[in-house]
């Protein structure tokens, strides 16, 4: 039966010497086809680590929350008739983790293929091992709701939860609402709660830091454009 193997992708540009294992250029020699969020970054990323690999002889088969389930299994199904390996490329970090790799994922397996996912970067668990917070129970809620008066009821539920279960909740947002979403977090939670801002993991200019909703109203970020997880418990 063929593999299909989860390989991650760089959270932050020219990193892939401090944050990949040997073992993804490996696979990403012997590999021809892949499911993936963004063909345009998949060239880019598998081009930018100077395999063997020729690019305008791999397949790439796009994987977004837009694409009908039935071309994926579709396309699945023929990668296995011709024998061949299959990879899987999140838009940035681990795939199957808040991107749709996981469709695939349960398909492959249903399918009988084997299902090996790499050692790489994730944003949502480097943030967490940097939070100061509980890495015993957490729960990930992926990005919260964009009109404002649900967005607010969402984190005053997460608030809750993280108070009562004392589990670390965390979310994310489109880069460009971060700002946004920050100021709605200081003004839905209580002075005491600990919010963490990890922002730009992995890159240069990265930014981690754990402070009381009072402390951070005196400590504004500009998170703007720039990809964040945020924490709270």
């Amino acid at each position: 039966m063929p593999t299909l193997y989860l390989i991650p992708t760089l959270l932050a540009d020219d990193t892939a010497s401090l944050v990949l294992p040997p073992a993804i250029r490996d696979v990403i020699e012997k590999t021809d086809t892949y499911f993936v969020e963004n063909v345009r970054s998949a060239r880019r990323f598998i081009t930018g680590l100077k395999t063997s690999r020729v690019i305008d002889e791999t397949t790439f088969f796009n994987l977004d929350k837009d694409t009908p389930p039935a071309d994926t299994r579709r396309q699945i199904q023929a990668t296995m008739e011709r024998k061949k390996n299959a990879g899987v490329l999140s838009e940035a970090g681990c795939p199957g983790v808040a991107d749709p790799g996981a469709v695939v994922v349960g398909m492959a397996h249903s399918l009988g293929w084997r299902v090996e996912p790499l050692v790489g970067p994730s944003s949502i668990l480097l943030a967490l091992m940097a939070s100061g917070m509980s890495g015993q129970s957490f729960v990930f809620h992926g990005y919260l709701p964009i009109e404002r008066q649900d967005r607010a009821r969402a984190i005053r539920n997460l608030e809750k939860e993280a108070q009562q279960r004392i589990q670390t909740q965390i979310f994310m947002e489109t880069p460009y609402r971060n700002d946004a979403l920050f100021a709605d977090v200081l003004a839905n939670c209580q002075a005491n709660t600990r919010l963490c801002v990890a922002c730009n993991v992995t890159a240069p200019d990265a930014f981690v830091r754990t402070l009381t909703i009072k402390e951070w109203k005196s400590a504004i970020p500009d998170l703007r454009k720039k990809p964040t997880v945020f924490l709270l418990l």
